[in-house]
């Protein structure tokens, strides 16, 4: 029932967006349809105080990341500003962006969102959540990797509605003492349908690109340029014979590896470097073509902006950007030939020390997003088994 009241919600968001209803009959169906939905605070957070200037909501992923950017980042800069910053996790993606389209007029409880990957950044853009940053009042700017901005720039026309934050990857990976170093390098992304591995592998259960990604490696093609689709349906159905778990979280991803219950899967960089940290043999395999992505701090449209663009110079100063960074495990979005990087974020996967991620393949908005649905899908009934 959720489902369906959010595609309701999104046709009739799309409807009011190009101007073919009203807005007397958006609000109308808002008011309905925040109750049905389960929008926490009404569609237009009704009921919850209008935040003013003194302070700015961010929201992002909740655990070691939330309490990382709260403790570096955030108390520090209400403590030097005065203004609070509300943070808030994800209750899921899709139902975040439900959220936002639901709230009208924009701004108030929704301000900053933490995203992941461009194709994010493009949804959001394309759906009017954008702003235009005054870079000017974000010096620190200066400091982040070119290729992170100027992936962002190309989808809003060389202005920045976010600032990049963070730098991940999805690699593979590996039971050190079940699988050699030297046997995964030389599968590389094959290593996910090594068949002496079966029973001992895993795979993300909800995220269709990854899966994709991987099966496109595998296959020999591009993962943003896809020519033999059928292969990459096919590999996929021949490695659900192979995988034991298709995980669900991070929490679990991690459980799965420690516990020796998989020997091999694709995995978050960060989450295999907290897996490292604790003294687990699990290496990490970046093979060509790797899935990485950025994240990113998002201003949505009605924000104040001079009390988001502090926020972010804030977070990006080497000081806080740099223990945020060591604290969710994710290199920060600081170019290392500019500013001087401490051991810790230096041995992390998905570091690069040139700067330059020349060897990061980010996944193409356009190309991505243009097929979200129809491939979902598929993959939903091909992990199913139907």
């Amino acid at each position: 029932m959720k489902k369906d009241q959010s595609k309701n919600l999104d046709a009739m968001y799309e409807e009011f967006h190009a101007g073919k209803i009203s807005r007397r009959d958006f609000v109308k169906y808002l008011g309905m349809a925040g109750i049905a939905a389960g929008i926490a605070g009404g569609p237009f957070g009704f009921g919850r105080k209008a935040y003013a200037a003194e302070s700015i909501t961010c929201h992002s992923w909740g655990g070691s990341t939330s309490e990382a950017l709260r403790k570096f980042a955030f108390d520090p800069f209400t403590e030097a500003t005065g203004i609070e910053v509300i943070d808030a996790a994800f209750t899921g993606l899709d139902a975040f962006l439900t959220q936002v389209k639901a709230s009208y007029p924009p701004g108030g409880e929704f301000n900053i969102a933490h995203l992941s990957a461009v194709f994010d950044y493009a949804r959001y853009t394309e759906l009017g959540f954008s702003v235009v940053l005054d870079e000017s009042q974000i010096p620190n700017l200066k400091n982040v990797m070119t290729k992170m901005t100027e992936t962002l720039r190309k989808v809003t026309n060389g202005t920045l509605s976010a600032v990049p934050y963070d730098l991940g990857q999805t690699g593979i990976a590996y039971n050190t003492e079940q699988i050699s170093k030297a046997r995964a390098e030389e599968l590389g992304a094959s290593l996910l349908w090594d068949e002496s591995l079966k029973g001992k592998l895993g795979a993300i259960g909800s995220d269709f690109r990854t899966n994709m990604w991987y099966a496109a490696l595998h296959t020999g093609q591009s993962p943003n340029n896809i020519t033999d689709l059928d292969a990459v349906w096919d590999a996929l159905t021949e490695q659900r014979g192979l995988v034991k778990k298709y995980w669900e979280s991070g929490s679990e991803l991690m459980s799965l590896l420690a516990n020796g219950e998989i020997y091999a899967t694709a995995a978050w960089s960060g989450r295999v470097a907290g897996l490292q940290e604790q003294g687990h043999p699990i290496g990490y395999l970046a093979p060509d073509g790797t899935y990485s992505w950025m994240e990113f701090m998002y201003v949505l449209k009605g924000t104040d902006l001079e009390v988001a663009q502090k926020l972010l110079n804030f977070m990006l100063e080497p000081e806080a950007a740099i223990a945020v960074a060591i604290g969710q495990k994710y290199p920060p979005s600081l170019d290392p030939t500019k500013i001087e990087m401490p051991e810790e974020v230096k041995k992390l996967p998905a570091f690069d020390p040139t700067g330059k991620l020349d060897g990061f393949l980010f996944a193409d908005p356009d190309y991505w997003n243009r097929y979200q649905v129809e491939w979902a899908e598929k993959w939903d009934r091909i992990r199913a088994g139907a």
